[in-house]
């Protein structure tokens, strides 16, 4: 059976391959992305939000089976947390309503092997208080001491984006509605952001350090797209709340068994 699918980010990366995938497999896809995508938005603002919301209204007909939010950035910036996390929960709840008009309703969200890493508590708590205007201020803060302050702002991102998919899941809007909502958490994909910096040894040696996958390396970013695809398929009823690492062993690796601790 055709679906409509709506996927963010879907001019590169991830975002670029699930929706080549889904349209391969004959289902209709609606892309969402700063430029070059069916509906041209910036999801780091309310206006880019409400102007996402309302062309995917009116491209669909207001009739959607899919989301599919892959839309994000990694840069040490404030910015990382407006996309990361309010440009995809905006995103979803503002097309939910819509979504649960269909007979299989599904979410998937992209989130990272990086919401295990180091963080700022702080930002993740204002993000999850669904406080935007605090948590670009602590962005902000973040940003300002350098870079190496300022990446904490990716993983904030993904482990507040985490959080909220577990909170959310369980909840009358989503739950109620028979809509499952889950994230993957790749490890390092081989997109044109990373492309570069694997390219050399030294480059290789610092991810691998951080993501180590012992299990066939690092992965297409059509391997995440699959996993993505098939929770939002008919064939996924009951797994929800979950971030599943598609990794290659990463989380195995350096958690163990402390994940039941």
């Amino acid at each position: 059976m055709t679906r409509t699918y709506v996927v963010t980010g879907s001019a590169s990366g991830i975002g670029q391959a699930t929706a080549e995938l889904l349209r391969e497999r004959g289902h209709r896809v609606i892309g969402v992305d700063l430029r070059n995508a069916d509906i041209e938005a910036d999801l780091s603002t309310t206006l880019g939000r409400d102007a996402a919301i309302a062309g995917v209204l009116e491209a669909s007909d207001s009739k959607i089976d899919g989301i599919i939010a892959a839309a994000g950035i990694s840069a040490p910036k404030a910015l990382t947390v407006a996309v990361n996390f309010f440009g995809v929960t905006a995103l979803l709840d503002g097309l939910a309503e819509t979504l649960a008009k269909s007979d299989a309703p599904r979410i998937a969200v992209v989130s990272s092997m990086a919401s295990l890493q180091q963080n700022s508590p702080e930002l993740v708590d204002a993000i999850l208080a669904g406080d935007e205007a605090r948590a670009l201020e602590l962005g902000a803060a973040l940003e300002a001491q350098g870079p190496e302050a300022g990446y904490l702002n990716y993983p904030s991102s993904k482990r507040a984006l985490s959080r909220w998919v577990r909170r959310e899941s369980i909840a009358p809007r989503y739950a109620g509605a028979g809509i499952p909502v889950n994230a993957v958490a790749p490890g390092t994909v081989v997109t044109a952001m990373t492309r570069d910096l694997l390219a050399t040894e030294q480059g290789r040696a610092m991810v691998d350090s951080a993501v180590p996958m012992p299990l066939n390396g690092h992965s297409d970013a059509v391997v995440i797209a699959r996993l993505l695809v098939w929770l939002t398929s008919e064939e996924n009823t009951h797994v929800t709340g979950q971030t599943i690492y598609i990794d290659g062993g990463a989380d195995a690796t350096l958690r163990g068994d402390n994940i039941w601790s």
